[in-house]
């Protein structure tokens, strides 16, 4: 017999929702089996483990995007907005200790998708960078990696109005309001272009002749853009975790939220406005009131190489 532990109430935490989780709804993008239970990103706590299981133990708090995009097969059938969900023990890591469930969740598969960015455009320190979409999931995230992470000599990024200062405090050394600012009026041209919301067909204006232009949407705009996916890996978040725990990086949550899980429609609903300020989290424990754990026995072992996660409680 294995022992796990379960909370006694519930056993999830926090989850983010992200463009991915309405539009498989709205479309079958990737090949599922039915019926689909939405949600990439999660923090939780493990309740139990497979035998070849070696990072985790039981109770740690741990946070991660469960859906390797790059898997051969299907997505999983089964989401975060659940109790509880059963992950490889490669895709997460470590919650940093002074990130709260819902911060956390927040940043998985948005800042995933951030560095793969810059890992596809080759980006060298001490480079410029032009980022479309300062204020959103991906584009909060990709500003201040530019600036702490890969150290860019000068990050320039596109919001509305309402962000502008929002975006500045991130670290971006000049914003463009985009409402004022057509991409032709910019005279700078840039060594990196990364679009974070699928405008390349027209932000390409702003790149140096032989720049890389990356787009995060499928399929790019701009016959030049490259489509930039994410690689799901849990020692990449742990790569970012000095960043996190010292400050530089930081996890940006919208402040509409975060929602409860009756509310989990209205925020769908918000997300697919396309107006969010980072991201939109489903939470229902504030971090304040963690639930007490209670011991169970588990029967035989179906998990070998994935640990079970209390992820985000629904």
């Amino acid at each position: 017999m294995q022992k796990a532990w379960f909370y006694e109430e519930y056993g999830i935490r926090a989850a983010a929702l992200n463009p991915i989780d309405f539009k498989r709804r709205q479309r079958p993008i990737f090949p599922s089996d039915f019926p689909v239970v939405p949600g990439c990103d999660m923090a939780g706590v493990v309740v139990a483990k497979g035998t070849g299981v070696t990072k985790f133990d039981l109770g740690d708090a741990v946070y991660g995007n469960i859906q390797d995009f790059n898997a051969p097969g299907k997505l999983k059938q089964l989401g975060t907005l659940a109790e509880f969900i059963a992950v490889e023990e490669t895709l997460v890591a470590m919650k940093p200790q002074n990130l709260s469930f819902e911060e956390a969740a927040s940043l998985p598969l948005a800042v995933e998708t951030a560095i793969e960015g810059f890992v596809t455009a080759g980006f060298k320190e001490g480079q410029t960078v032009f980022i479309v979409g300062g204020a959103g999931g991906v584009g909060t995230l990709a500003v201040q990696l530019a600036k702490h992470f890969y150290s860019a000599s000068y990050v320039v990024a596109t919001c509305s109005s309402a962000k502008v200062d929002f975006v500045k405090k991130l670290g971006a050394d000049k914003v463009i309001d985009y409402t004022n600012t057509k991409y032709e009026e910019i005279e700078e041209k840039f060594d990196f272009l990364y679009d974070t919301i699928g405008d390349s067909k027209n932000s390409f204006v702003v790149a140096k002749d032989e720049a890389p232009i990356i787009d995060i949407t499928w399929p790019p705009s701009h016959p030049r853009a490259v489509y930039s996916s994410l690689t799901v890996s849990g020692e990449n978040l742990e790569m970012l975790r000095p960043y996190l725990e010292n400050g530089k990086l930081k996890a940006i949550i919208d402040p509409t939220g975060p929602y409860a899980f009756t509310d989990v429609i209205e925020a769908f609903r918000y997300l697919e406005t396309g107006r969010a300020r980072g991201k939109v989290i489903i939470s229902l424990f504030p971090t304040e009131n963690t639930p007490s754990f209670v011991s169970h026995e588990l029967g035989s072992n179906q998990m070998p190489r994935r640990v079970a996660v209390g992820a985000s409680v629904f």
